[in-house]
């Protein structure tokens, strides 16, 4: 039997009702993915974001943001989980890491904020 992560079900319960509330399809979005098992969440490596990502922007990585690449844009990164290179590389490139939640929190319509994964 799988074991539950009540801080995984509590965030995604949070992403349905933020969903409902602003008619946000991101956050829908997003808690299908965490939803489905955790061998399937996106793993994003730093070099991805420098490959695609514009400077300045906001990107969600439903899953978690691994270490591998260099990256010298500055954007804002909210993940289920960072690594402890990734969050340095993305804070040295003058970029904010920060959790799902707080970005619900901050942009709860979900405006100009980007998949990656």
């Amino acid at each position: 039997m799988k074991k539950e992560n009540p801080e995984l079900m509590e965030l995604i319960r949070a992403l349905k009702n933020k969903a409902r509330e602003n008619n946000a399809k991101i956050w829908k979005d997003i808690a299908m993915r965490l939803e489905s098992p955790s061998s399937n969440y996106a793993e994003v490596n730093v070099s991805r974001i420098q490959r695609y990502a514009r400077d300045g922007e906001v990107l969600v990585v439903p899953g978690k943001l691994l270490g591998s690449g260099t990256l010298d844009k500055k954007v804002t990164v909210a993940a289920w989980k960072f690594s402890k290179k990734a969050e340095e590389k993305v804070k040295n490139a003058g970029g904010r890491v920060i959790s799902i939640s707080q970005l619900m929190m901050e942009n709860p319509k979900g405006s100009n904020v980007r998949i990656m994964g």
